[in-house]
């Protein structure tokens, strides 16, 4: 922005000057506030298109995005209240953003505003009402405590003395304890979907006037864990009965009793997703916790299921694919090119490598055409596979190759190259059936939020704790993509369960089964 030029002051008259003194006062702060907003929105670029070695984690850029996007807003809101008063009438604040939609559902309070004086100006009368405007806006009120006082009442003959008439009391989870079912799922909730520890619930009910121990907010989370344990079961038995699933592991830090320090438990994820190929069955994902990342848990987990697991490359999961594998016949694997396109991309992105970028450049095209296929049927995607992308698999293989003769094995570049070649089997699996997927991304996708829990909670209790974690997070996560509101599913399953729910029709607890007015 352009200086402007000097304003001699003795040129004015002296009884204008200190108006105008403030007009230059309001432009040198809008000028300010300019500069800052360029700077914050230079800044928001830069976390969005910057480098690959400037950018940051997913969960540290979404707080970037936080900070920075709040900051713009000061400074916009400080551009518009700083508009000179003497442009005339203040217009309007523009919105900049998406306001986002109400549902139609949420309750609305009306509130109607009228004017002091229904008389018309020039003395005629009453004005009478020709229509009205309306506008919405959201409006939050904190969680509400309340308490729920049951009342059973007693009665007897007042002509004898055989005996009182009264209800039975209403079964509850936690017999004789404080909670509802309700406030059950809440703190699930709070601590597996929304990442918030019990020792912080406990803190957030306090300012209410409530006083719970984190211990107490612990035996809730453990008693709800053992009663929807047959839930998370029965969950399992559905999606190993499929015949594709996709499985990965995640660390799960866990307190090691007596040491006052950490060891690491490991998070195993089993999951469905059919979506991509418009399956019949509903996605789900299933949270196993071991307290090693030894390729036998995976066998364990995955006793009674036969068919394709989509997975990387982790050499634990080698032992599914022989005959003497344990709880069923050996696994077809498929592998994941999205694995093997990270691998090159570490090496172009520190050291530019051309060999790399052709890797790159190749490894699009079968995405490309994976984009075009997404949601058709099994046997036109592998149609179109065997078609189209076949001969370019074809013509990568005899690339990498060439490759790895012509740069060292010791190489970074190498150890990519080895990694890709030892997977080629694997990831040849989507050309030879259409229900199967490209990359594995569909599991890395459900155990984000466990990482997320995982640094906020900084770690489990004990292997118990993990295994508590996971049965949970199997539910939230399971409802979640079934466009389910786990809090809403996990109210209605404890009471179920509660009310004494028949152990032969528990598919009916499950997540994707559950229905609002159910």
């Amino acid at each position: 922005m352009s200086s402007a030029p000097s304003l001699d002051l003795s040129a004015i008259p002296e009884d204008q000057r200190e108006a105008v003194l403030a007009v230059l006062r309001e432009r040198d702060a809008l000028r300010e506030a300019n500069k800052r907003l360029e700077h914050l929105i230079a800044e928001l670029n830069q976390v969005v298109h910057g480098k690959k070695s400037e950018k940051l984690g997913d969960d540290e850029r979404q707080l970037a995005f936080e900070d920075l996007e709040t900051a713009v807003a000061e400074a916009e809101t400080q551009q518009d209240e700083e508009v000179p008063a003497s442009s005339g009438p203040r217009r309007a604040k523009t919105v900049r953003r998406n306001r986002g939609k109400l549902p139609e559902d949420l309750p609305r309070i009306e509130q109607v505003v009228e004017p002091a004086s229904l008389n018309c100006p020039c003395g005629c009368g009453t004005m009478h009402r020709i229509g009205e405007d309306r506008s919405e806006r959201l409006d939050i009120v904190p969680a509400q405590l309340r308490v729920i006082v049951t009342i059973r009442s007693k009665y007897a003959c007042r002509a004898c003395a055989e005996g009182i008439t009264q209800a039975p009391a209403p079964a509850h989870l936690i017999e004789g304890g404080l909670p509802t079912e309700g406030a059950i799922a809440h703190v699930l909730v709070a601590k597996f979907a929304d990442h918030l520890p019990l020792y912080r619930q406990s803190q957030i009910l306090a300012r209410s006037g409530i006083d719970l121990q984190r211990s107490t907010l612990a035996d809730w989370v453990g008693t709800a864990a053992f009663h929807l344990a047959p839930v998370v079961d029965r969950l399992a038995e559905h999606l190993k009965g499929s015949g594709k699933l996709f499985m990965d592991e995640t660390t799960a830090p866990v307190l090691e009793p007596g040491r006052g320090r950490t060891k690491t438990g490991f998070l195993w994820a089993l999951a469905r997703d059919d979506r991509g190929w418009g399956g019949d069955d509903p996605p789900g994902v299933v949270f196993t916790y071991y307290s090693s990342r030894a390729g036998v848990n995976a066998e364990q987990i995955l006793q009674g299921f036969d068919g394709i697991l989509q997975l990387d490359g982790y050499a634990g999961y080698d032992r599914l694919t022989r005959a003497s594998r344990t709880g069923g016949a050996p696994i077809t694997v498929a592998h994941c090119w999205a694995h093997a396109r990270r691998k090159l991309k570490e090496v172009f992105d520190r050291d530019g490598s051309e060999i790399a970028a052709e890797g790159l450049r190749r490894i699009a095209e079968f995405y490309r055409i994976e984009t075009e296929i997404r949601g058709m049927g099994p046997g036109q995607r592998l149609s179109a596979r065997q078609t189209r992308t076949a001969p370019l698999v074809a013509e990568f293989g005899e690339w990498l190759q060439l490759q790895r003769r012509r740069v060292s094995a010791k190489s970074r570049l190498g150890e990519k190259l080895a990694y890709i070649h030892r997977q080629w089997g694997g990831l040849q699996t989507f050309l030879q059936d259409g229900r199967v997927e490209i990359d594995s991304n569909a599991v890395e996708n459900l155990i984000r939020p466990i990482a997320l829990t995982r640094k906020n909670a900084l770690f489990a209790g004990h292997d118990e704790g993990g295994r508590t974690w996971g049965r949970i997070a199997s539910l939230i996560a399971t409802a979640k993509i079934n466009g389910v509101e786990p809090f809403a599913y996990l109210k209605v399953t404890l009471e179920a369960i509660a009310a004494g729910h028949p152990a032969n029709r528990i598919d009916e607890l499950l997540p994707w089964n559950f229905k609002p007015s159910s």
